[in-house]
């Protein structure tokens, strides 16, 4: 084999790799909303992304708090070992990024103060790369949930929720090309 040749098929080999990496499996996307009145419309895979509009109702007391989001539940059943997640996506809302990890949801203290970072609202299409160290325990996390730091392998999903208010609601469009651990 050539120079040119092995240069070749390492640069097909590397291709490859990279699209099967950022293929997007339907089976591995869900949403939620609040029993309150929150709507989701889910477009599913559309143009080669997961597709989404959302209408939040606002929160409906102080016990019944109102909610949307888009939920990537990862094909492994864990982050194992990642270092930082990256996603493309348009979103005319800022994007709160969410891990939902075991120790704060219904089968931990079910405070659901997950980690999360928040992404700028992008009209276009763009990439940003999240770090583990950008994710905080949100400001409204209660006294009562005991901080047991990102445990990777107690992450199953990774949630994607516009920054709607609790007090207004609102309406939100979102879609996702790629999610890369």
């Amino acid at each position: 084999m050539t120079i040119k040749q092995i240069i070749w098929a390492g640069l097909l080999l590397s291709s490859a790799a990279t699209e099967a990496h950022s293929v997007l499996d339907i089976n591995d996307w869900s949403y939620a909303t609040d029993p309150h009145g929150s709507v989701a419309h889910f477009h599913g895979l559309k143009n080669d992304a997961i597709a989404i509009e959302f209408e939040r109702v606002p929160r409906v007391d102080k016990q019944n708090n109102s909610w949307v989001e888009l939920i990537y539940t990862l094909p492994n059943g864990s982050l194992g070992v990642t270092e930082t997640i990256e996603i493309h996506y348009q979103s005319d809302q800022p994007l709160i990024v969410k891990l939902s990890q075991s120790d704060y949801g219904k089968e931990g203290d079910k405070s659901y103060a997950h980690y999360q970072a928040v992404l700028p609202k992008a009209e276009q299409w763009q990439k940003q790369t999240l770090t583990l160290n950008q994710f905080k325990r949100p400001l409204w996390t209660p006294a009562s949930s005991v901080d047991k730091g990102i445990k990777l392998a107690n992450i199953s999903a990774i949630y994607l929720v516009p920054d709607l208010t609790d007090e207004q609601g609102g309406k939100a469009k979102l879609a996702v090309k790629s999610i890369m651990l």
